[in-house]
Parts: C-alpha cells; structure tokens; sequence
C-alpha cells in the first residue's frame, strides 16, 4: 500500500521502466505482462509510479518521433528527487530520456530543479536537494 502514486501509460514498457528505475533509482515493487509498478526508495512517503502497457488497438494509433517530441501540452508533471542532477543528467540518454542543460536549472525553495524528458517525450522533472 502507498501513500501517493501516479500511473503513466506507455507504448514502450521494457524501455520506460529502465528510464524510470535508473533515473529515480527506485524498485520494481511488481512486474506483470501489462504493467509495471516502481516504489520510491523514501521512508517518509511510500510513493509508487505504475507504468502501463497502452493497449495495441490504441498503440497502433500512437506514432513516436525519434528522438521523442516533448508533450509539453498537459498540465501535469512528475517530479522525482535525486541524489546528484549531473548524474542523471548522463544517464537518461543512455535509456532514452533527456535532462536538460545545467545551464537552465533553477532553485525553487531550496532545491535545484531540472526538466526533461522520459523516452516517449513525457515531461518529467528532476530534483536536487541543495
């Protein structure tokens, strides 16, 4: 049982959830044929991100350009912390994904913040502790 959770859908499992898990560092709580479920590593919060198989009469709908073209159209955003945004930042390559340059992180509060982007162009937001 979590405390907060999201659910994103995905026309590519396999290659969403190495985006997730190694960017977050979180765990694959539960691995099904359609779905996959992460878990935060936090103990203060129990967080879970369920990434799911968008069904093939739908995928076949669904066209990716490569690489993928932000959807910066919605008005949601998921944001994870991490331990180091360099890090990630040269890492979510390596799995399709994109962080932006250091160049245009802020600090909001007192955290360093970054956008980019998972490997089907979904807006994703990176947090540092300062």
């Amino acid at each position: 049982m979590s405390d907060l959770g999201a659910v994103v859908y995905v026309l590519d499992l396999a290659r969403a959830v190495e985006f997730y898990r190694l960017t977050t560092n979180w765990t694959v709580l539960q691995r099904e044929s359609s779905f996959v479920t992460l878990q935060s590593p936090s103990e203060r919060v129990a967080t879970v991100l369920t990434l799911v198989q968008i069904p093939e009469a739908i995928a076949a709908e669904i066209t990716l350009e490569d690489p993928p073209v932000r959807r910066e159209d919605t008005p949601i955003k998921l944001s994870f912390f991490v331990k180091d945004l360099a890090a990630v930042r040269d890492l979510a390559p390596t799995v399709g994904g994109v962080v932006d340059a250091a160049e245009t992180e802020w600090v909001f509060g007192s955290v360093r913040v970054c956008d980019g982007h998972d490997p089907e162009g979904n807006v994703v937001q990176f947090r540092q502790s300062s």
